[in-house]
């Protein structure tokens, strides 16, 4: 198998079918054991010769912008058994997983994974159930300012960890304003470092945001984009650390 997008990766070695795969894009070096395979060019532009080489039984690709589809047509044009998903959100990732379990013959190892991944959800969820709710700023990429919004895992992250997206927006991004971050007021900020954001800095450091109170009150922090961003098995991690972090900022509140 080979996956264009990483978190297919982590969910097939979260199946212990790391052996399975024979390639991997030039971003992914997770789980270590596939390190040393081939690389078959990016997950938005994959060279389609490597793949041929490496004679995958199936291609896994997340849904997404055109020159991603593009590939996956041409593969598809060729022979290659190509599944793509769409995952915005924990039932979305579940749901995912379970068709790759049905499409690789191994639907026990995803129901077990599954049932894992729902089971360390389950405990996040019950220990937010009554609590007030942080509103939690996630920045995607500085600069020209872009932001997570509800149609986002990101947005699914923060609600299982027990926050609440400062942005409501229903698109997976949104473009904002300097003015607009300032008048949403989150309690928490998170800007994300990784490819869509390679020179990120926490907002502590930028000036034009010393009037947010997450700025204030020393509540603004860098995350890693490959935990936060990508939808698979760490976006429970995610939500696991997110949801400790805001604890912390609970127990501060509640200080006299």
């Amino acid at each position: 198998m080979v996956a264009l997008y990483g978190a297919f990766n982590e969910i097939l070695a979260g199946m212990g079918m790391a052996d399975r795969i024979v390639a991997r894009t030039e971003a992914d070096a997770t789980p270590p054991s596939i390190a040393a395979l081939p690389v078959i060019g990016t997950h938005m532009r994959p060279n389609l010769e490597r793949v041929l080489a490496v004679k995958p039984d199936l291609v896994l690709q997340m849904a997404g912008r055109g020159e991603a589809e593009q590939a996956v047509e041409a593969l598809s044009r060729l022979g290659v058994p190509v599944a793509v998903f769409s995952v915005t959100d924990f039932p979305g990732l579940y749901a995912a997983i379970l068709r790759i379990g049905t499409l690789t013959g191994a639907k026990e190892a995803a129901d077990s994974l599954v049932a894992a991944l729902q089971e360390r959800l389950a405990a996040l969820v019950a220990k937010a159930a009554g609590k007030a709710r942080s509103k939690v700023f996630f920045e995607v990429r500085s600069g020209s300012l872009l932001a997570a919004g509800k149609g986002s895992m990101v947005d699914a992250v923060i609600a299982a960890a027990g926050g609440e997206n400062a942005v409501t927006a229903e698109k997976k991004i949104v473009r904002l304003a300097d003015e607009e971050l300032l008048r949403l007021a989150p309690d928490v900020c998170l800007t994300q470092r990784g490819p869509m954001n390679p020179e990120a800095r926490p907002m502590t450091e930028r000036p034009e945001y010393a009037a947010l109170p997450c700025v204030k009150n020393g509540r603004a922090f860098l995350v890693d984009e490959a935990l936060y961003s990508r939808p698979g098995p760490g976006s429970v991690d995610a939500a696991e650390a997110l949801a400790t972090l805001l604890a912390g900022d609970a127990k501060k509140e509640a200080r006299p």
